[in-house]
């Protein structure tokens, strides 16, 4: 898989509209969302007792921290694009987000992206990316929203 690349506003202008690449998939594993609790101190048994989630969740399973697979989002990011001539990138903030599907354990999951918007403030690139957590075999996502960078381009 190639990636996009980024190496200045012209060029992040000119992807606006446009859907710019999906990461490889992702399983999650239950070491994964046990790691994360133990990082969050978030141990809700649905993420992380096994044997009462398939008595007792209405998934049958363990499912990922909703925050786990919004994490995840640098990692698959970093597979869609390369941002070259990039002095500094901050990340900005997060808009209209929705969490709309549990994960659960073992799912395979990747990330879909589009450039929303870019702005040019000055010297520094404010970069609204929509995202979308896919989750394979299952028609809705497991959520979508908008990532906002600034990137300060040498």
């Amino acid at each position: 898989m190639s990636k996009t690349i980024i190496s200045n506003f012209e060029t992040l202008e000119s992807l606006i509209g446009q859907e710019i690449g999906v990461s490889d998939y992702h399983q999650i594993t239950q070491e994964q969302i046990n790691l994360f609790a133990e990082a969050t101190l978030d141990f809700q048994w649905i993420h992380t007792d096994v044997e009462r989630a398939k008595t007792e969740s209405p998934f049958g399973n363990t499912i990922a921290h909703g925050y786990l697979t919004l994490s995840l989002l640098p990692y698959l990011w970093a597979q869609i694009v390369e941002v070259q001539n990039l002095k500094l990138q901050v990340n900005y903030g997060i808009e209209k987000f929705k969490f709309n599907q549990p994960v659960p354990v073992n799912s395979k999951v990747r990330l879909v992206a589009k450039v929303v918007s870019a702005v040019n403030l000055r010297g520094v690139v404010r970069a609204n990316i929509g995202v979308k957590l896919e989750i394979e075999g299952n028609r809705k996502p497991a959520y979508e929203g908008e990532v906002v960078f600034l990137y300060h381009f040498l």
